[in-house]
């Protein structure tokens, strides 16, 4: 490559030299390239929602926690475990408005049963307690 410094005669050179102004804005455009955000177009679009399933085992009115002489636990007449139970008092108090828990263990259960669910329901948090049937207990 040549390079001139100037004429012959000692006189300085009149051009200006822009290949480092080339590269210093060669390197701002693509600074600017990088921080400015991609414009982003939206779409508003109305998704469907999920609705809450009809069939609920929760009232939210009241519910009713039985067991009977067997040991067998239900809840608003359907047979669960303990665990099922732990889940549906946990949803039962998400509920906006507490509903009331109806208690009623037979009064041939054995006292290790009610005291495992009497546990849960207060590990629960549960404050909306009823205890029903208790004129059966008259008997002994």
């Amino acid at each position: 490559m040549a390079m001139s410094a100037g004429r012959e005669d000692g006189e300085p050179m009149v051009e200006m030299n822009t290949t480092p102004l080339i590269d210093v804005m060669l390197v701002l455009l693509i600074m600017f390239i990088i921080t400015i955000p991609i414009q982003t177009h939206a779409v508003k679009i109305d998704l469907p929602q999920n609705a809450p399933p009809t069939d609920s085992v929760i009232d939210p009115v009241k519910n009713k926690v039985a067991i009977d002489q067997g040991g067998v636990i239900t809840w608003n007449g359907s047979a669960i475990d303990l665990l099922t139970l732990r889940q549906y008092l946990q949803q039962s108090l998400r509920l906006p408005v507490e509903p009331e828990l109806q208690f009623q263990p037979n009064a041939a259960t054995r006292y290790v049963v009610v005291d495992q669910v009497l546990a849960e329901i207060k590990r629960a948090g549960v404050t909306k307690l009823g205890f029903v049937g208790n004129e059966q207990y008259s008997q002994f």
